[in-house]
């Protein structure tokens, strides 16, 4: 079995006396993508949120065998996590480049060489090499499909261990979706671990080694990503018909 990366344990977060997430406790081992899907306000945004340390909460979060709950967003990053939110976040007024290069921004305060950087660059070209062909132009200009492909390249240019990733189908066509998930799959080749946030189940669960199912705070199912595929219960709330 592979090592555990992530581990979260009874996580509780409270929105005023609203109890958001409820006792959850996930994993996801190095090198694999796991997902959690389910449908709107079941709390799967402030899951991220607190794993991030963007939110206050009660229970236990470790990291490489180290607990993290606590500590700020900043000093997550430094350790090897990176968040791409659902919305996105980008910043439309400077161009592709300078997004992605504010992505390695604390690579290079750490003292990284620019060759280092440089190298990262190229590494998301490769991945999208629509981002290469538009480096000059503005983040804002770019199509829906474009923003998802940079705002996951920056996060990438931190050179993390885990990616957080919230919605990242959200508003785009599905062709776009399957792209983007599938340059998801290929980073697991990497090494990289993934904790993929998704309202599509169908493409989640087809993209994850395993998943978990939040409803109301609560998780109401776990397993392998294929055996959840093929769940009755899943199908039948998720899923529907192919």
């Amino acid at each position: 079995m592979s090592e555990i990366l992530l581990e979260v344990s009874d996580l509780h977060v409270a929105y005023g006396q609203v109890e958001a997430v409820r006792g959850v406790s996930l994993a996801v081992p190095t090198g694999k993508i796991a997902t959690v899907i389910g449908p709107n306000g079941a709390g799967k945004t402030t899951l991220l949120g607190a794993i991030m340390g963007l939110l206050p909460s009660h229970g236990a979060i470790r990291f490489a065998g180290e607990r993290i709950d606590g500590r700020d967003t900043e000093a997550l990053v430094r350790l090897g996590i990176t968040l791409v939110p659902e919305k996105r976040e980008l910043f439309h007024e400077m161009t592709v480049l300078e997004n992605l290069e504010l992505g390695g921004f604390s690579r290079r305060r750490s003292g990284e060489s620019r060759a280092a950087l440089l190298n990262t660059l190229e590494e998301v070209f490769a991945l999208f090499p629509r981002l290469k062909e538009r480096q000059p132009q503005l983040a804002g200009t770019l199509s829906g499909g474009e923003r998802q492909m940079l705002a996951v390249g920056r996060a990438l240019m931190a050179k993390p261990k885990l990616l957080l990733l919230d919605e990242p189908s959200l508003g785009l066509a599905p062709l776009i979706t399957r792209d983007i998930l599938a340059t998801i799959s290929k980073l697991r080749e990497t090494g990289l671990s993934v904790l993929l946030i998704e309202q599509n189940a169908r493409a989640a669960l087809k993209t994850a080694d395993y998943g978990y199912v939040l409803e109301t705070g609560e998780l109401s199912l776990q397993g392998n990503a294929d055996e959840l595929l093929h769940d009755e219960r899943v199908i039948a709330t998720y899923l529907g018909k192919r």
